[in-house]
């Protein structure tokens, strides 16, 4: 074979440019949806917190409470006040807002998946009244997964969550047993706030929280210290289990009884994670005593994190179609294609550089 014994012609170097961006733009043109892993359990999750959320607007609306528009652009029922008796702390509308899309619940049972929840499963579960639909797909995701949830519940909620007193989390809760949508009451409740006891709220709001345990039929936790609810929470975990123990705990919002502390709270980054044991905490709440015992965490502070690693919408108004989002489908590359295509070019390179065509085609017969 006769390489070439010079510099090769820019109109050569221009045309194989050319031949390179058809070959690249066929390789971009092979892309195409493919369904992501679990497809069949997220569909069911996500569709079980779609027919929720419908649940609990039918809820607020038979308490002849009209929807307000403007800070509930989605008509959802979901979103609260910004003031109430049981309002704990501020909260972030938006983050709100961006916390009603039921496909969320996919998210979840890939998380949980990768803690290796299971069918048979008992899975500790924390949430707050902050962010209903989160506490709803959480659950969806864990039931749809034949696991069993064992959840605590801190009633009182920030701004814009589920704060209106005759509509806590504890009786959207009841709505969506009633209703089908979950099959797991919360085995206990707190009032949340300052000290996990509603240290904040006026007598007349911790009242209104006891009083939403009560007719919803959830014992109330409540301790003279923040670190004797936290212990009381362990007990009432480890005798729910049965001695069947917990595969994974899951932290929904900011409740103190959960994380120990607002520190913690913020130290924490969102999604699982399996070494929170080894860090040192100011305050070792549940999250962190379940953490010791070799278990994986999910913590779910807000929507945010998830929704941009997952591709959701950021801020659904209307809400979402069940199935939509980066959990269900991604892009990916005909590989195959991709390859032979790139062997093409290769040998095109090859060729056109070292290779001396001219001698080949134009040299005269011996």
């Amino acid at each position: 074979m006769k390489y070439r014994p010079g510099r090769v012609h820019v109109s050569r170097l221009v045309g194989l440019a050319a031949i390179g961006l058809l070959l690249m733009w066929f390789a971009e043109s092979s892309r195409s949806p493919a369904m992501q892993r679990y497809f069949i359990d997220k569909m069911a999750a996500a569709t079980l917190t779609d027919s929720g959320i419908d649940a609990v607007k039918e809820a607020r609306l038979g308490l002849g409470e009209p929807i307000d528009v403007v800070n509930d652009p989605a008509e959802t029922g979901l979103i609260g006040h910004e003031f109430s008796l049981i309002t704990t702390s501020r909260g972030s509308h938006e983050q709100k807002l961006r916390a009603l899309d039921p496909n969320l619940s996919a998210v979840f049972v890939e998380q949980l998946k990768r803690g290796r929840v299971g069918e048979g499963d008992y899975v500790a579960v924390a949430v707050t009244g902050a962010f209903p639909v989160l506490n709803l797909a959480v659950l969806t995701a864990i039931e749809t997964l034949g696991a069993t949830p064992v959840t605590i519940t801190s009633v009182g909620s920030s701004m814009w969550g589920a704060n209106d007193p005759d509509l806590t989390w504890l009786d959207m809760e009841s709505v969506l047993i009633e209703e089908g949508v979950l099959q797991h009451r919360s085995v206990a409740a707190s009032r949340g706030g300052g000290d996990d006891r509603g240290r904040g709220l006026s007598p007349e709001g911790r009242a209104l929280v006891d009083s939403a345990a009560v007719r919803n039929g959830v014992p109330l936790i409540d301790e003279p210290s923040l670190d004797e609810s936290i212990e009381r929470r362990m007990e009432i975990y480890d005798r729910e289990a049965g001695g069947e123990g917990y595969v994974a705990y899951v932290n929904v919002g900011g409740g103190l009884g959960s994380t120990g502390s607002s520190q913690v709270y913020r130290l924490l980054r969102p999604g699982l994670a399996r070494n929170l044991a080894t860090k040192n905490f100011p305050r070792r709440g549940t999250l962190v005593r379940m953490a010791q015992r070799g278990m994986p965490v999910l913590h779910i502070p807000s929507a945010d994190y998830f929704i941009e690693r997952y591709d959701l919408a950021a801020e659904p108004s209307p809400l979402p179609e069940v199935g939509t989002g980066g959990t269900f489908y991604r892009d990916r590359y005909n590989v195959p294609l991709a390859g032979v295509l790139a062997v093409l070019y290769g040998f095109l390179i090859f060729v056109v550089v070292r290779i001396d065509i001219k001698h080949y085609l134009f040299r005269k017969p011996k």
